[in-house]
């Protein structure tokens, strides 16, 4: 008898709580940021992601 247990795990991660407390420091004034800066862990984020899938896609492409 076997059980089935399935974990998934969703959360906010690393760079969601970084960017929950840049925002709250500068709401605070304890930092005067750009919020360029303060929204830096999700445009980087992204960025970094965006150039996996470039980078995949580039090396499928080269493949076939």
């Amino acid at each position: 008898m076997s059980k089935a247990s399935s974990s998934s795990s969703s959360g906010i991660g690393f760079c969601g709580l970084l960017t929950i407390l840049f925002i709250g420091l500068k709401l605070t004034h304890y930092i005067d940021w750009s919020w360029w800066w303060v929204l830096s862990p999700l445009w980087i984020s992204a960025g970094i992601g965006i150039c996996i899938l470039l980078i995949a896609l580039i090396f499928v492409l080269i493949k076939d």
